[in-house]
């Protein structure tokens, strides 16, 4: 069984910084794209940034130049350094992977619980 697990979340002032990071462990032969997503009270689940494995970053335009993807593959970790934090910024952040379990030769799409970020102005 994989499990995406989420930390670094909580409540910083506008323009303070953050780190998250979601570890995935258990049986993992591979791990292809890793993700950062969020959703705000009331909207949908929008889509952050992604990291391939070979690190290829991309962003939505709303964060850029302010968080950062980067990931440790030995880790099979994905972090998102967040700088210059607005309260816009306030969210449950997901982070999103597509593993290979050792038991597959398939890839399959995985979630994390979420971890709250919250910005005050």
């Amino acid at each position: 069984q994989v499990q995406l697990v989420e930390s670094g979340g909580g409540l910083v002032q506008a323009g303070g910084s953050l780190r998250l990071s979601c570890a995935a462990s258990g049986s993992i032969f591979s791990i292809n794209v890793m993700a950062w997503y969020r959703q705000a009270p009331g909207k949908q689940r929008e889509w952050v940034a992604t990291i391939t494995s070979g690190g290829s970053t991309m962003y939505v335009d709303s964060v850029k130049g302010r968080l950062t993807i980067s990931r440790d593959n030995a880790k099979n970790t994905v972090y998102l350094q967040m700088t210059s934090l607005k309260p816009e910024d306030t969210a449950v952040y997901y982070c999103n992977a597509h593993v290979r379990p050792s038991s597959t030769s398939t890839y399959l799409n995985y979630w994390g619980q979420g971890t709250q970020v919250t910005v005050s102005s």
